[in-house]
């Protein structure tokens, strides 16, 4: 799949508009090294002779003495599918780090637990109290906005760096010192949405959206940047009332509703409900090449659909395609951890670029503790203007030299700035192929409000 871009601005497809995006602003089990000589384990060439582990912690570990990842991730819930990829996403950074000498001379290891979703908050909330007694160096998660409002709080507590690799809402910007994210608010998100849409020929949008700081927040967005270029939201809009509760089953009366407004454009914000919208949507004739989704639903349905439903149909994902050398590995690390085939790489990249960013602040601050992470997670992001790196290693190297660095991995996000967001980050746009199944057409990069 081939990825246009330039320096700043890149347009959606041939022949579109160029995003306007001046905003004011989810014990070790084995042993074994890295092999592969100068070539940088993030290097676009995969390497084919590296030996994954998988790193779990052992009992009784604690961040002082291991570099400690705890893990709150959807292992079940209406996220669940991003679970794999973001799993992969830790694990590899981990081994990666082994192979490196680990952190200080300390090992590495992750944690994980479920986050379940927004349907039942209980889980995720026991799951951080698990954490918090366990004392890890730096929290990875959650995949929901909602459900990381949910357990924020009692991490900053206790003083524990949590880093998000799929937290969209603008809600959690600069939320608190001990809160940080590698994927960026839905200010760019929803920009590139809606001039997608735009940019397609569509004036007249519907939105079928659950009421989730996610959904709504992102519609929000999407609705600006759709108005601006002068078309109008005809159901579903801010204000209305017309949001569906997370976990709803049944979509019959939505989606007559959207129909009943003769939208030429229908755009579905939702997780696992989608599915079900989608059967809907059909059943009620629409035509659904005219459909929008975004991260939280732009999925794998190739085993959900009859082949050729969704031909057509475009969404939106935060983050840049990684390579195939870099997906290679991912693939390769979930193969050896739990002996199956990763097929979603959505926010893998995000879930490692933020480990190994936390064991760079961890290594810059010369402790494993949690607040010696984020003390220095700006600062090797590129936050002070450091020399350029793109594997953990290669980083390592420069700190012990006494040099400041910038960390580029994988997934292309810019400097971490003041709020604890990306100071710059990209937005895959993709359309389904005739499988169901979505394919990056292109990217574009923009920043955050500001």
């Amino acid at each position: 799949m081939n990825r246009s871009r330039s320096a700043t601005w890149v347009k959606l497809m041939a022949g579109t508009a160029v995003l306007s995006l001046s905003l004011a602003a989810c014990g070790s089990d084995d042993s074994g090294e890295e092999a592969g000589g100068d070539t940088s384990p993030s290097a676009s060439e995969s390497d084919t002779s590296e030996t994954f582990t998988n790193d779990k912690c052992g009992g009784g570990t604690s961040s002082a003495d291991t570099f400690k990842v705890g893990g709150i991730l959807p292992l079940t819930g209406n996220l669940a599918f991003l679970g794999p990829p973001e799993i992969a996403g830790v694990g590899l950074a981990v081994s990666e780090i082994n192979a490196a000498g680990g952190v200080g001379g300390k090992d590495a290891c992750y944690q994980m637990e479920d986050s379940g979703d927004s349907t039942d908050m209980s889980v995720s909330t026991a799951s951080a109290g698990t954490l918090v007694s366990s004392k890890p160096s730096v929290v990875i998660g959650a995949a929901s906005s909602s459900v990381s409002l949910n357990f924020v709080d009692t991490l900053t507590d206790a003083k524990i760096t949590q880093v998000s690799p799929a937290n969209t809402a603008v809600d959690l910007s600069g939320y608190d010192p001990f809160y940080f994210r590698t994927a960026p608010p839905d200010t760019i998100q929803g920009n590139a949405l809606g001039t997608l849409i735009t940019s397609d020929g569509y004036q007249r949008v519907a939105f079928i959206v659950f009421n989730d700081t996610y959904g709504t927040g992102l519609r929000n967005y999407t609705q600006e940047t759709i108005e601006a270029n002068g078309g109008e939201v005809v159901y579903g809009a801010k204000g209305q009332g017309d949001e569906f509760p997370a976990g709803q089953t049944s979509f019959s009366a939505e989606v007559t509703a959207a129909l009943n407004a003769n939208p030429d454009a229908i755009v579905v914000l939702a997780f696992d409900e989608s599915t079900p919208i989608i059967k809907e949507l059909d059943a009620q004739g629409w035509d659904m090449p005219k459909t929008y989704f975004t991260d939280g639903n732009l999925s794998d349905y190739s085993e959900s659909f009859d082949p050729g439903l969704l031909e057509g149909a475009q969404g939106t994902l935060p983050g840049n395609d990684p390579d195939e050398g870099f997906k290679d590995r991912l693939i390769g690390w979930y193969d050896t951890a739990e002996g199956d085939t990763l097929k979603d790489f959505s926010y893998g990249a995000e879930s490692y670029d933020a480990v190994i960013l936390a064991a760079l602040a961890a290594a810059k601050g010369g402790d494993t503790v949690s607040t010696t992470v984020q003390e220095n997670y700006a600062a090797v992001s590129g936050a002070t203007d450091g020399e350029e790196c793109t594997s953990y290693e290669t980083c390592l190297t420069l700190l012990d030299d006494g040099k400041e660095i910038h960390y580029t991995g994988p997934s292309g996000i810019g400097p971490i700035n003041d709020q604890n967001d990306p100071s710059s980050a990209f937005i895959g746009i993709y359309k389904y192929n005739g499988d169901n199944v979505p394919e990056i057409a292109s990217v574009v990069e923009g920043a955050p409000a500001g």
